[in-house]
């Protein structure tokens, strides 16, 4: 009988050992202190990953930036269609005066000038 007695206590020992070791383990201070062990393993990683967003989120600004920048130059682009149109029009009418003028000139240097003489001869 002592034999079981012995070990009916043994066994309620270990049990209170083993629930105590649980507690123990479990305990709030134990788990803040797994928290800030974990904090500060993880914690560089963490700020290396921000400052690298913040880096890609810079340049993909910039990129935005020239793209809207292009877009908008391009829109400009067709929309000057019309304007170039316009100086094409007025180049053709510059040229047109142009010869317009050269050929007026023409005419008037030819009316101007003494017709050549026959050249003489001296045989």
């Amino acid at each position: 009988m002592e034999d079981q007695e012995m070990q009916l206590k043994v066994k309620r020992v270990t049990d209170k050992f083993t629930e105590s070791m649980y507690v123990l383990a479990n305990e709030p201070s134990v788990a803040l202190y797994r928290l800030q062990e974990h904090v500060r393993r993880s914690l560089p990683e963490l700020v290396q990953h921000k400052t690298d967003m913040q880096s890609w989120e810079e340049q993909s600004q910039g990129a935005i930036y020239t793209v809207e920048y292009a877009c908008s130059a391009v829109k400009s682009m067709t929309n000057s269609s019309l304007y170039f149109k316009s100086i094409e029009g007025l180049l053709r009418q510059a040229i047109s005066i142009k010869d317009h003028i050269s050929a007026t000139q023409g005419r008037s240097f030819s009316d101007a000038s003494p017709s050549p003489s026959p050249p003489s001869s001296t045989s």
